[in-house]
């Protein structure tokens, strides 16, 4: 599942990406050149740097692109994957700018990449390569609070993103506002809470909000909600497993679980307990074998289940025109980006599947790194300055109905409703309002604009004319 041998496309993923922008375009009435730099990849850093592994040097490749400056900083992740390449990282940054616009996130587009499996360096390695990748960066003013600020993505976490500050600090010793460089760091490091759950938590809000309508799920055979739903996710890191806690929690029954070493099915459909799952995974360092479940060898199988939510939540372009056929869910949810190639999406809309697009319920992630960014920016901790007036508030509210009605309320109570917002609660909260307001206008430009008969089409039309507002604003165009 993780390899790129599997991918049956005649396009290729900036290709795709490309197609759906024109497919987009042509539901809109913007002057052709305006959406030609819309469409158009600002910055392309291509590097190449020596590292020492062990007793000898390897040159590393890596990328670095900016789509878009229409708004600034840049904003967009770092990946390190053996399947990182110049197309890859220029698709990736061009849906950077249609999420962050979607979302009303006010970043341009940007991504990065480097070419290496992880798994094959120590700790040690690894940060000599991240810490060379953002001095390379620096160098060429492609980092910063107010240029661009990157974030984690496929191979990376907190840990690569707090070398990366540390790096940044280092060259830039007295710029007060250096911890906004990067975002998706370690809480001790000022990043913020709720941010590694974030992209999943994201897919949760966005597929709930999308199936709360109840003639969109009619027309699936489905009943509106989450709770009772089947759901198969594909892919247990970071997005994909918090997606199935986060879906479990609610309701959901998780009944098929895939990863590059195979995946897992539940016959009795009831749902794996997700917490047990991971921690088998980690115990024995796979998936397979868990208790109760079925084995499935060839983990591409597993997208092929029966069930209500297909949750494809590692690399791109694992459903093709080749599979697409045999897909039975009824709501693609796109937790990672570009997992639908562009055949297998036209075989899916002709089934009648509703698909969910990437740059649309993936945006979890940069929505709460815009939230951390904001709090670098702000030096105060969400939540800091209000909560204990908000929680004071509200007691007096209670002492003054008890003493008005004559009617006592227990402390616990008390201490349920006057609780004051934790910064992960703010967090949460401006997430889901994001999802939710982000959503309606999807829908509503699906079902007005005649010319956009799914909802990716939809998405970029949405991306498209938010943009294009921006570089009229900004007196660039007429």
């Amino acid at each position: 599942m993780s390899t790129h041998s599997a991918v049956k496309s005649s396009y290729t993923f900036n290709e795709s990406v490309q197609r759906y922008f024109d497919k987009a375009a042509g539901a809109t009435r913007h002057p052709k050149g305006l959406l030609e730099q819309i469409k158009a990849c600002n910055s392309v850093y291509q590097m190449r740097f020596p590292v020492k592994i062990g007793n000898e040097y390897k040159v590393i490749e890596a990328y670095r692109v900016q789509h878009s400056h229409h708004k600034l900083p840049c904003k967009g992740g770092i990946r390190y994957s053996e399947g990182v390449n110049q197309d890859e990282v220029m698709a990736l940054a061009s849906l950077m700018t249609y999420k962050c616009a979607l979302v009303d996130v006010p970043f341009g587009g940007a991504k990065g990449g480097i070419k290496i499996n992880p798994r094959n360096f120590s700790t040690t390695q690894l940060q000599r390569i991240t810490r060379r990748y953002t001095t390379e960066l620096i160098k060429k003013n492609f980092i910063g609070p107010a240029i661009d600020v990157p974030a984690p993505d496929y191979g990376t976490g907190g840990r690569e993103m707090a070398w990366i500050l540390d790096t940044y600090l280092t060259f830039n010793p007295g710029n007060i506002d250096a911890y906004g460089c990067v975002t998706g760091k370690p809480v001790s490091q000022s990043g913020i809470r709720g941010r590694v759950e974030a992209t999943g938590r994201g897919v949760f809000y966005g597929t709930k909000e999308a199936m709360s309508f109840k003639d969109d799920m009619k027309a699936l055979g489905l009943t509106p909600g989450i709770e009772g739903k089947t759901v198969v996710v594909q892919g247990l890191g970071n997005v994909g497993s918090h997606s199935a806690l986060i879906f479990s929690e609610h309701g959901a029954k998780i009944i098929g679980i895939a990863e590059y070493e195979g995946a897992i099915y539940d016959p009795t459909r009831e749902g794996f307990d997700v917490k047990a799952v991971i921690k088998h995974r980690k115990d024995t360092g796979s998936i397979l074998d868990f208790p109760g479940a079925q084995n499935i060898k060839n983990s591409a199988e597993a997208l092929e289940l029966e069930c209500d939510i297909l949750i494809p939540a590692a690399i791109e372009k694992v459903i093709h025109g080749e599979n697409a056929s045999r897909i039975k869910a009824k709501v693609i949810a796109e937790a990672a980006n570009g997992p639908v190639t562009p055949e297998g999406e036209d075989i899916l809309l002709d089934k009648g599947v509703m698909i969910l697009p990437d740059m649309y319920l993936n945006a979890g992630g940069v929505t709460v790194s815009y939230f951390e960014w904001l709090k670098n920016l702000s030096h105060v901790r969400f939540g800091r300055m209000d909560k204990r007036f908000h929680e004071y508030s509200t007691r007096n509210m209670i002492d003054l109905v008890e003493q008005t009605t004559g009617k006592s309320v227990t402390e616990k109570q008390k201490k349920f409703v006057a609780r004051g917002a934790e910064e992960v609660d703010i967090v949460r909260s401006g997430l889901e309002e994001t999802m939710i307001f982000a959503y309606h206008a999807i829908r509503d430009t699906w079902k007005r604009n005649k010319k956009t008969k799914d909802l990716r089409t939809a998405a970029f039309v949405v991306a498209i004319d938010k943009i294009a507002k921006s570089y009229v604003e900004l007196g660039i165009f007429p």
